[in-house]
């Protein structure tokens, strides 16, 4: 099986983001944490494979900060 995904993979990100940045209006700190944190398990679970999740993991916290 394929691991993770690197390159872009999107019909359209641009299309995406703005729809992400619209989940989040006029929802405070708390609300958009959980929103995320609802978005994550969401798509999580659509993934289905720890070891895909976790190299996602791993490669995010590479990329943070």
């Amino acid at each position: 099986m394929a691991g993770l995904i690197r390159e872009p993979n999107f019909d359209n990100s641009d299309d995406f983001y703005a729809a992400l940045l619209a989940a989040h209006d006029g929802l405070d700190e708390p609300e958009m944490h959980a929103l995320n944190a609802r978005l994550i398990l969401i798509l999580a679970n659509h993934i289905g494979r720890n070891d895909v999740l976790e190299e996602a993991l791993s490669a995010a916290r590479r990329t943070s900060g």
